[in-house]
């Protein structure tokens, strides 16, 4: 999120909707010195999932890390087939007549060349090796505010809103409901949605889909006047409030 604070953002998005009142919301607000919000509300029903190119600039080239399963196979050779591994807490792989590999810290590509080297030395006359990515735990969430375990979370298959919340322990006692924000970046823009948990359960609207990379904040203390008064301006518990954070590069 740069140098703009979370505080920041919600108050920049409680300023856009409790000032367009029951009228459709616009922005940016504005005043004789140019516009006075950071926040624009965006068209859709949902938050719209993050592209290609997001992915793309948002991981570093991955490296193997501890816990990570790995699909390594040796082609053409009986017995070291495809199988699935897993790195220890130290990153660490164990494959057959190689040993242990200290694989953490590794690309997928140079794990097979050490494997294919310690292969070829001893035992295979050119073995071609593949290492295939099949779960991480670098793909992960941030799920952080008043839920009981903040942090960050493995993204293996589909996650959704309330399952995210759910492995974060659900929320604390302090923590409303309605006041629950999905961060995320689409096409090179960094957007927000507000949630209303009861709204979701209650079948008013979809458990919105999220992905790695995704910031979930459940209101904290020192913001919940501002995510109070955006609730109240506009609720979300009949469907999602969507807006676009300006000035992303700032």
């Amino acid at each position: 999120m740069k140098s703009t604070s979370l505080a920041a953002l919600f108050s920049a998005v409680a300023l856009l909707l409790a000032g367009c009142g029951s009228g459709p919301p616009v922005g940016p607000l504005s005043s004789a010195n140019g516009p006075t919000s950071s926040v624009v509300v965006a068209d859709g029903p949902s938050l719209p999932p993050p592209s290609a190119e997001d992915f793309a600039l948002s991981f570093n080239p991955y490296r193997i890390g501890p816990f990570d399963v790995l699909e390594i196979g040796v082609f053409g050779v009986e017995g070291l087939q495809r199988q699935d591994y897993r790195a220890d807490a130290d990153g660490r792989v164990s494959f057959p007549l190689v040993g242990r590999i200290d694989a953490g810290g590794m690309t997928p590509g140079e794990l097979e060349l050490e494997i294919a080297r310690r292969l070829g030395e001893d035992f295979i006359r050119k073995p071609r090796v593949t290492v295939n990515l099949k779960e991480t735990t670098s793909r992960v969430v941030t799920i952080a505010g008043e839920v009981e375990r903040p942090g960050s979370y493995p993204v293996l298959g589909r996650m959704t809103l309330i399952r995210s919340v759910a492995e974060a322990g659900g929320l604390d006692e302090l923590a409303k409901s309605s006041e629950v924000l999905v961060f995320r970046t689409v096409n090179g823009r960094r957007m927000a949605a507000i949630y209303d948990l009861r709204g979701i359960q209650r079948g008013n609207y979809d458990d919105p889909e999220i992905y790695a990379s995704d910031l979930v904040v459940v209101g904290e203390s020192g913001q919940k006047r501002f995510i109070r008064n955006a609730v109240g301006a506009a609720p979300a518990i009949i469907a999602p409030i969507l807006v676009t954070l300006l000035n992303n590069n700032n």
